[in-house]
C-alpha cells in the first residue's frame, strides 16, 4: 500500500539545516520535515568545537577577515559571493540562535565566548584570531537541540525514522518526494510545492571516517539517479584529529585550546611546516603533514599514527614557546573539552590529562555535493539553470562556499544561514505556487522497483561484504594522497562491486523494521557516489585543497581553476565544468 500526504514546503533531513529552514519556512506555510532518524540524534549533534562568526567579542575581527580565510583555506575554489553572504549573516545567525534560547560558553562580562580555530586569521597580523563560538565541545548538539524545540513551537509536521529513496521531478520541476517508512516497510509519497534537501553527508564510502551509519549519501545517489548533476565530488576533507582506527572525531577545539601534533621524537612537527598558524593551520594541510610524518618513519612506534597532545603542563610549555602568557589547568580543560576527554578515555583508555592521544586523519566532510545557486535553488546543469521548485542546503548542497577545503566551524555557519535562506526562499515560492498535479497511481513505481529488486532478489552477493571492500579500497586509492593508477584501479573495483550488486539481495524478506534491506539500498547510493569521485578526482590533474595529487602536487590555476559537474546518463559519466565566482580575492599562493 502506498501513502499519500500533501504539504506546501517539505525538509528532508532533520539536522541543523533542516530545522532552520524548517522554523523559517513554517513561519507563512504548511511545513512537514521527513527524517531518517529523530531529528536530534542528527549527525549535526556531533559538531564539538564551535560555529564561526566575527563577533570580536575576545579580539578584534571582522566579517571581511573571515570571508577572505574562507576563500583562501578553500584554496580559491569557493564561489566568492555566497562566501560574503555566509560570513557577513553568521553574525545575525549567532545572535539569532541565542535569542532562540542556546546556552552559548560565556565571557566574565556575559558576552559570547569566542576561541581560536584552524585557518581563521586577524588579516593583519597573520596570527589566530578567536572566531569560534561555542558551548563547552557540544555546540552542534546545542545547535540541535534549540532548532528542533523552536520548530515543535511553531507546529512543524515531523515524519520520523522515514527514509527518503527518489524525488518527483517532472518536466524540470520538484513535487515532493517518495520514502519508506522504516517501522513499516510502507511507500509514502509526499506531495509538495516546494522540497529542500538537507540530508548531510556521504562519508560511508570510507572505512576510517567520522560520519554516522547513516550518512550515506540516499538524496545525492538520488539525484544522478534522475540525470541531475553533482558538483566537485572529487573535494573530500579528511580531519586530521580522528580517533586512531575508529574515526570517531576529536575536535579542533582542542587545538584551539593549544592541544600539539607530535610525532615519535617527541618533536611538535608542525612547527617546522607552518611556522606560523603551527597546528591551526587548515585540516586539509594537517593532514598531509601527518600522513608526511608516518611515511619517513616518524610515526608513533613506527606505526600509522602520531599523537595529539592536550596535557595541561605540556600545552603551557607550548604557550611558553609561543610567547603566549595563558596557562590553563586540568579542571578548564575538563570543562572546556568535556566530550573530547570522555571520547579518548572510553574509546581509546587514554586519559589525556595526564597522556597524548593516538589519532589518524578520519574521512569527515564533503566539500561537494547537490548545487545550488546562492538562493539555494538546486542547479539542472552547469549553465545556472534551476529545477523549480527544488531547494538545497547544509553539507549535502555545494553553493560552493568551502572550495576545495573547509574551514572548522564553516559548517554550522553554512548549515544555519543557507538552512534560513533556503527556508525563506522556499515559503516565497510555495506562497505564489500552486500544487502542480502528479500521477498518484505510479507516483512511487520507481521507488518501488529499487526496492522489489533488492527484496526479491535470488543472487547470493552479501551486501556488507561489497561496503567493506569498497571502504578499504576508497582508504586505500580515493583518501589524502591520490594518484593516477590509483584512481583509475579505484575505478575498475568500482565497477567490479556494481557488477556484483546488481546480484545482491536482502536475507530479510520480511516488511517491518528491515535494516537489511535498507542497508542494501544504502550501499548501491555508496557505489554511485563512489564512482563519480573517483572519476572527478582523475579528471582533475592537479593538487587543491581537500584533492591531492601525488603526480600532480601542485594546483593549476589555468586548467583547473573551476567547478566539476559530474552527470550519469544512460549509465555513462558526463563531465562538465563552471567557472568559480571570484570577486575581490584573487588566486594567490595559499601561505600559512
Amino acid at each position: 500500500m502506498v501513502h499519500h500526504h500533501q504539504f506546501d514546503a517539505l525538509v528532508v533531513g532533520g539536522g541543523g539545516a533542516g530545522l532552520m529552514a524548517a522554523l523559517h519556512a513554517s513561519k507563512r506555510v504548511k511545513t512537514a520535515v521527513i527524517s531518517k532518524l529523530y531529528p536530534t540524534r542528527s549527525h549535526t549533534g556531533t559538531a564539538q568545537g564551535g560555529i564561526g562568526a566575527a563577533l570580536g567579542n575576545m579580539e578584534p575581527d571582522k566579517w571581511e577577515w573571515h570571508a577572505y580565510d574562507t576563500v583562501k583555506g578553500g584554496d580559491f575554489l569557493s564561489d566568492q559571493d555566497a562566501v560574503d553572504i555566509m560570513c557577513k549573516e553568521a553574525i545575525d545567525a549567532v545572535i539569532d540562535l541565542e535569542h532562540l534560547g542556546l546556552p552559548f560558553d560565556r565571557t566574565p562580562d556575559g558576552k559570547i565566548s569566542q576561541r581560536r580555530f584552524g585557518g581563521h586569521t586577524n588579516n593583519e597580523t597573520k596570527k589566530p584570531v578567536m572566531r569560534a563560538c561555542h558551548a563547552a565541545d557540544r555546540t552542534g548538539h546545542m545547535i540541535l537541540q534549540t532548532l528542533y524545540q523552536n520548530c515543535i513551537k511553531n507546529k512543524v509536521t515531523f515524519f520520523d525514522e522515514f527514509q527518503v529513496i527518489d524525488l518527483l521531478i517532472d518536466d524540470g520541476k520538484c513535487n515532493g518526494v517518495v520514502a519508506v517508512c522504516l517501522a513499516t516497510g510502507e511507500l509514502h509519497v509526499f506531495h509538495s510545492k516546494g522540497t529542500l534537501l538537507a540530508t548531510g553527508g556521504f562519508g560511508k564510502m570510507w572505512k576510517v571516517t567520522s560520519n554516522a551509519h547513516s550518512l550515506t549519501g540516499d538524496l545525492p545517489a538520488a539525484i544522478l539517479r534522475r540525470q541531475l548533476p553533482l558538483e566537485d565530488m572529487e573535494f573530500f576533507q579528511f580531519h586530521p584529529t580522528g580517533v586512531y582506527k575508529l574515526g570517531i572525531l576529536l575536535s579542533e577545539a582542542a587545538r584551539g585550546e593549544g592541544a600539539v601534533f607530535i610525532n615519535d621524537k617527541g618533536e611538535r612537527f608542525m612547527a617546522r611546516y607552518m611556522p606560523t598558524m603551527k597546528d591551526l593551520a587548515p585540516r586539509d594541510i594537517c593532514s598531509r603533514y601527518i600522513y608526511k610524518e608516518v611515511r619517513e618513519g616518524r610515526g608513533i612506534g613506527g606505526k600509522d599514527y602520531v599523537y595529539l597532545d592536550f596535557r595541561p603542563d605540556q600545552i603551557n610549555k607550548y604557550f611558553e614557546e609561543d610567547g603566549n602568557t595563558k596557562r590553563i589547568t586540568a579542571e578548564y580543560l575538563e570543562t572546556r573539552l568535556p566530550d573530547i576527554i570522555e571520547f579518548s578515555r572510553v574509546y581509546q583508555g587514554v586519559d589525556p590529562i595526564t597522556q597524548p592521544v593516538p589519532i589518524q586523519p578520519t574521512a569527515h566532510y564533503a566539500m561537494g555535493g547537490i548545487p545550488t545557486n546562492v538562493d539555494t535553488e538546486v542547479l539542472a546543469d552547469a549553465s545556472g539553470k534551476t529545477i523549480e521548485g527544488l531547494y538545497a542546503a547544509g553539507e549535502v548542497a555545494c553553493v560552493s562556499v568551502h572550495g576545495a577545503n573547509r574551514l572548522g566551524t564553516n559548517s554550522l555557519v553554512d548549515l544555519v544561514v543557507f538552512g534560513k535562506i533556503g527556508g525563506i526562499k522556499m515559503a516565497d515560492y510555495c506562497e505564489r505556487a500552486s500544487f502542480r498535479a502528479i500521477k498518484k497511481e505510479t507516483a512511487a513505481d520507481f521507488a518501488q522497483s529499487q526496492i522489489d529488486v533488492l527484496r526479491n532478489g535470488k543472487g547470493g552477493e552479501d551486501a556488507a561484504k561489497i561496503r567493506k571492500s569498497l571502504q578499504v579500497m576508497m582508504d586505500d586509492n580515493v583518501g589524502v594522497y591520490r594518484t593516477g593508477p590509483g584512481l583509475e584501479a579505484a575505478i575498475t573495483h568500482i565497477r567490479e562491486l556494481q557488477a556484483r550488486y546488481k546480484n545482491v539481495a536482502a536475507k530479510d524478506k520480511g516488511m517491518l523494521w528491515n535494516t537489511d534491506l535498507m542497508e542494501a539500498w544504502e550501499l548501491g547510493a555508496l557505489l554511485d557516489l563512489a564512482e563519480v569521485t573517483a572519476v572527478s578526482a582523475l579528471a582533475r590533474q592537479e593538487s587543491r585543497g581537500g584533492h591531492f595529487r601525488e603526480d600532480f602536487p601542485t594546483r593549476n590555476d589555468a586548467d583547473f581553476l573551476k567547478h566539476t559537474f559530474v552527470t550519469v546518463k544512460n549509465g555513462k559519466i558526463e563531465l562538465s565544468s563552471k567557472p568559480v565566482t571570484i570577486t575581490r580575492y584573487k588566486p594567490e599562493e595559499r601561505k600559512y
